[in-house]
């Protein structure tokens, strides 16, 4: 039996791919929620914004990027703006062409100021707060060359406080994109797997299994505990406890134990452990998915929603499912009413959660046989 209910609110003014593990919509210190820049059906990079009103439960425009841009960063700094930060701008090309530039935005003035680049052009990048105020950026990917892409080993930092600068800090011992980071309760960030690129080849990479951790009172990134499966497209979710989930992601066509590739997003689950710096193995989840969301409830649960199956990603998932931490179980959730993809999904203030956004269908299962099929529709999850 599912629990939980699913009920539409106001469309985006736009349809939206938001892909990107950093790249989706944010909580405001009002309530509200901003979500900016993106994908249009080909995956061109957008410059729009627009703002979520839970209590009237609509979207609006607001002033839209200086920069448009997609696979960038959007982090909510302590004193209630917002950083957003790389990513690439115009048509998806292959070797990517990355950003330096930053913006913040001012949910107040409702507009967007520039501050100092980063001094690293990257995408697919990930960027935590830590205790301080600070933001860290890790990795991303950059171009190597005419026709080649690297995955980066750099990372800086950034400070609000201090004139808005950055600062290069410890390197990653190896270079990993589209991967997940999360604070941790004494103040260190976990980066779990991701991916690496292999050879010029567009699709030429790797998942990863490496993680590691950064210290910000050393200002260096170490070695931690590996995941048991190499991931990327997965998530990492804090639990009650101080632990982290992780869920699904695909394998990135990595060859198994048994010598076969396996091609499929993975069902699986894993926890890490701070204090002992290892991960436990969680039960799994009923179907393996990538691209997903997952995001903590105010049960103390966590509802893992959407995303898609590898190896075509043709169409979004509109299945949800909630684990347990306590009893370390997973169980049905009610399904969305839209199937989506490269999606966001933001908790409320008041324990509810919004998605909205998304890819609903590509490749050949489009009309076209190749362009995202993309959803301007919202919806709240509300548990019981």
């Amino acid at each position: 039996m599912s629990t939980g209910h699913w009920a539409p609110v106001g469309d985006l003014p736009w349809e939206r791919n938001v892909f990107g593990a950093a790249s989706g919509a944010v909580r405001l210190c009002d309530g509200r929620v901003l979500l900016a820049g993106g994908a249009d059906a080909r995956l061109t990079a957008t410059a729009e914004a627009a703002l979520f009103t839970p209590a009237t439960g609509t979207w609006s425009p607001t002033a839209p990027l200086r920069t448009a841009r997609r696979m960038h960063t959007t982090t909510v700094l302590a004193d209630g703006r917002v950083l957003v930060t790389g990513g690439y701008s115009g048509p998806l090309a292959f070797p990517v062409r990355p950003l330096t530039t930053a913006e913040v935005y001012d949910p107040v003035a409702g507009h967007w100021t520039d501050t100092a680049p980063m001094g690293q052009p990257r995408c697919a990048h990930s960027a935590t707060v830590l205790a301080d105020g600070r933001v860290l950026v890790v990795g991303g990917s950059d171009r190597r060359s005419g026709d080649s892409e690297r995955s980066l080993t750099s990372a800086e930092v950034y400070d609000p406080a201090g004139g808005g600068r950055w600062t290069a800090t410890g390197d990653l011992a190896d270079g990993r994109a589209h991967h997940p980071a999360v604070a941790l309760a004494d103040g260190s960030v976990l980066v779990a797997g991701g991916w690496t690129a292999t050879s010029r080849d567009v699709s030429g990479g790797v998942a990863l299994a490496h993680c590691e951790r950064y210290d910000p009172g050393t200002g260096t990134l170490a070695p931690t505990a590996g995941l048991a499966s190499p991931r990327t497209a997965h998530q990492l979710t804090p639990l009650p406890d101080g632990s982290v989930l992780a869920t699904g992601g695909g394998p990135g066509g990595d060859i198994g134990p048994d010598g076969r590739v396996d091609p499929y997003s993975l069902s699986t689950a894993e926890r890490y452990h701070p204090g002992r710096g290892t991960w436990t193995r969680e039960p799994d989840m009923p179907c393996g998915r990538s691209l997903h969301r997952a995001v903590a409830l105010a049960s103390g649960e966590v509802l893992v929603v959407g995303g898609s199956t590898e190896p075509l990603h043709d169409a979004g998932l509109s299945s949800a499912v909630r684990y347990d931490p306590l009893s370390r179980s997973w169980s049905a959730a009610a399904g969305m009413t839209v199937g989506r993809t490269g999606f966001a999904a933001v908790p409320l203030a008041d324990g509810r959660i919004l998605v909205t956004a998304g890819s609903v269908r590509t490749g050949p299962s489009t009309p076209s046989g190749g362009h995202h099929r993309l959803t301007r529709t919202s919806e709240l999850f509300t548990h019981g």
